[in-house]
């Protein structure tokens, strides 16, 4: 793998604005990073990015499906057409992630994401699997199947469990039923969210003490903010150990929501996702997802009595709109769209930001966030030819 030198670039560094700056990246991992001229390498391959903004490569946490394919496919082909959309904007590591199902079907996606986990061709890396579901309060099933949602068995769990690809495990937590799931995923290493739930604030609570630090797709399919009884929302945004997904598609969530998840999470504890599904990337029309049809309309993916199913957003655009939204700027926000997700599964060891030792996960773009360089452990895997040139 030839090493990479891109130079003239504005750098978003964790501690800094770094105008211009220059990474050389050899093999997967980040090599060298630098202020002003860039040196010379002999035989490695030279990107001006002539001004373009430097960033670590996406990382998107909870995503179903694009181009027509989705995780419940069990498909190889379909996750590496998926991870192929996603570094087309800016994606460099993902977990394909399931919908509630039966134990065979939900057995079949993970052994699939298992046996495809690591890089991929022309794509995103392959991090793992988010088990969404089906540990959930059928109140609160959104496009879940009803039919399939169930409480935690031991018997069937540990055999998802021991598959060893789970990262993220998505559950309802206000059922004691599920609650010794949590601690075995705390053991295990895999990062536990409050999801499609009624639950109580002080359900919240208890659930953060056994060890639960996420919440998926926050404001979506959980108990709203009230002032006297605060809610999922309310224990989420109050508690500093949970870190918030938010599907900045302004379909999900309204802008003024938006800043305000902002104001009490900072940019260290919101992890944009897009929560997309197989219609993603497609013109609008209808779709399947398992035996049930949905609508592409205007950016939104509804089953036909209008639940929301997922979304069509792309981790560029959930950029963008984050920035819109909050007016921050994007030295202030960039940490939203990779080093937060990446603390969130537990990899921030070696990936989500520019830093020596990494990997070398990057991701170039213009002004308005659009993409212009995809580079996954080091590998390019997305160039727009008109505005990057290789030398």
């Amino acid at each position: 793998m030839a090493a990479i030198l891109i130079k003239n670039a504005r750098m978003m560094t964790p501690t800094a604005v770094v105008a211009p700056g220059w990474l050389v990246s050899e093999g997967r991992k980040i090599r060298l990073m630098g202020a002003g001229a860039a040196p010379d390498m002999a035989g490695a391959e030279v990107i001006d990015a002539q001004g373009l903004t430097l960033l670590p490569g996406f990382i998107d946490v909870h995503v179903h499906g694009a181009v027509g394919y989705d995780t419940m496919d069990a498909s190889p082909t379909g996750l590496r057409c998926m991870s192929q959309f996603y570094a087309q904007h800016g994606v460099t590591a993902f977990l394909p992630t399931t919908w509630t199902d039966t134990r065979e079907r939900i057995t079949n996606a993970l052994e699939t994401v298992a046996e495809l986990q690591g890089p991929q061709p022309d794509g995103a890396t392959i991090l793992g699997a988010h088990l969404e579901g089906p540990y959930l309060n059928p109140a609160k099933c959104g496009a879940q199947k009803l039919e399939c949602i169930r409480r935690a068995g031991p018997s069937e769990v540990k055999a998802f469990l021991d598959l060893d690809v789970i990262r993220l495990l998505a559950l309802a937590p206000e059922y004691d039923e599920n609650h010794w799931l949590i601690e075995e995923c705390v053991r295990r290493g895999i990062t536990v969210s409050v999801a499609h739930t009624g639950a109580t604030y002080q359900h919240i609570v208890e659930a953060v003490r056994l060890g639960l630090t996420h919440a998926t797709h926050t404001f979506n399919a959980m108990t709203p903010l009230g002032h006297r009884d605060p809610g999922v929302v309310g224990a989420v945004l109050s508690l500093p150990e949970v870190r918030c997904e938010l599907i900045a598609d302004m379909i999900h969530v309204h802008p003024a929501v938006i800043r305000v998840l902002f104001a009490a999470k900072g940019r260290d504890g919101v992890v944009l996702i897009t929560d997309a599904v197989r219609p993603a990337g497609l013109p609008e029309g209808e779709y399947m997802i398992d035996d049930r049809p949905v609508v592409l309309k205007d950016g939104a993916v509804r089953l036909p009595d209008g639940t929301l199913a997922g979304s069509s957003l792309t981790m560029d655009a959930a950029l963008r709109n984050f920035m819109q939204a909050t007016g921050q700027p994007l030295d202030v926000v960039w940490p939203a769209s990779s080093l937060n997700a990446a603390r969130a599964v537990q990899v921030a060891d070696r990936k989500g930001s520019l830093e020596v030792g990494k990997d070398a996960d990057l991701v170039l773009v213009d002004a308005d966030i659009q993409v212009c360089l995809t580079v996954a452990e080091g590998r390019i895997v997305y160039r727009d030819k008109a505005k990057v040139v290789c030398t």
